[in-house]
């Protein structure tokens, strides 16, 4: 009889300890699932995939050029595109242009300003708005599609001259590099400076070596000392709306009586003597009247100059050499039939004369 009656309390309060563990347990996973919320991403600024105006002349190419990832601080501007987003609101997806006056067009809202905002700025602008009226706790997400606000012109001796969208932090050779470098011997060969330009001037920039302050909102730089050196400090960053200009190389001609006339790049030289510019052109042909030779220089002001040089001495080292500068022509005169010479070298002189100005 004391078995069974022992038995029973003992059982009921084992089944009384099992429903309490099932209730702890179940109240705990209740409470850890009730916890768990959608980790959704944070809007941020992602790498642009659309095309924007580039290469070509600085008047206006319009192929396609890839931007490059957008920087975080990259402000927006005119014309720039943007993809509008709203986690699982399909309806509200938008790819807009900021207009001229900095505004964009967004439903339930209307015109917002964007020029002037980041991409993560106008992502809060947009889901404060859509949260006052219209939604609980929007998840807006901007994507720049289009860099147009503030591009770079990139114009000169360089392989595709054109404006070229500053999506973030550049450098001067990073510019020059998208702009597919400096131009080749063969189309137009980069001189040995280049000038950036900037509005807005460059108050907190310090000159140093291989760097030229032509005028307050103007630099030239060294190409040779920054492409050779890689100096940090003549490499410098490029600002929205600045204009870099590569200088084209100089050139001298040589015409008349020798055995390659035409003009020759002085490519990283200021200057070349009238003995090298004949080495160029092959040396004189043997009715060449060196004692005739005349240098031909068009001054600032239009105006043409000769000089009279003889060529024969100074070959044979009896007179100093003399030195031309860019655009200098060196005329070495035939030596038979005097005046019919002058004709066709004066002929040929105004030719070129005509190309040289067509050209420039």
């Amino acid at each position: 009889m004391k078995g069974p009656a022992i038995r029973q309390p003992l059982s009921l309060a084992i089944g009384l300890w099992c429903l309490l563990l099932l209730a702890v347990a179940a109240s705990r996973a209740q409470d850890a699932e009730s916890k768990v919320t959608p980790q959704l991403p944070e809007a941020t600024q992602v790498p642009a995939t659309g095309n924007d105006v580039s290469a070509g002349d600085a008047s206006g190419n319009s192929e396609a050029v890839s931007s490059a990832t957008a920087d975080r601080n990259y402000v927006l501007g005119p014309e720039d595109v943007i993809d509008i987003e709203v986690f699982d609101i399909p309806e509200l997806k938008r790819s807009v242009r900021v207009a001229a006056d900095g505004l964009i067009s967004v439903p339930l809202i209307g015109r917002v300003q964007a020029a002037g905002l980041t991409a993560e700025q106008l992502r809060e602008e947009l889901a404060e708005k859509w949260g006052e009226n219209y939604l609980q706790e929007p998840q807006v997400t901007i994507f720049v599609k289009e860099f147009k606000a503030k591009p770079v012109s990139v114009i000169g001796a360089v392989e595709k001259p054109g404006l070229y969208p500053l999506s973030g932090r550049r450098s001067l050779i990073e510019m020059l590099s998208m702009a597919e470098g400096l131009g080749k011997k063969n189309t137009s060969p980069a001189g040995r400076t280049v000038l950036v330009t900037r509005q807005s001037g460059f108050k907190d920039l310090r000159p140093v070596d291989g760097m030229h302050v032509k005028s307050a909102n103007q630099i030239e730089i060294d190409l040779n000392r920054l492409l050779n050196t890689r100096d940090e400090a003549l490499n410098i960053e490029i600002k929205p709306l600045d204009i870099i200009s590569v200088s084209r190389a100089d050139v001298v001609y040589v015409i008349g009586a020798v055995n390659r006339p035409g003009g020759f790049v002085l490519e990283d030289r200021p200057s070349v003597t009238v003995f090298q510019a004949i080495a160029m052109a092959n040396g004189c042909t043997g009715s060449a009247a060196k004692a005739s030779a005349r240098i031909v220089r068009k001054s600032e002001d239009g105006s043409q100059e000769e000089i009279p040089i003889n060529l024969g001495k100074i070959m044979k080292g009896k007179a100093k050499d003399q030195t031309l500068a860019a655009n200098d022509i060196l005329w070495v005169p035939e030596s038979k039939g005097k005046f019919v010479g002058r004709t066709a070298g004066q002929t040929g002189m105004a030719a070129l004369m005509g190309w040289l100005i067509w050209v420039h």
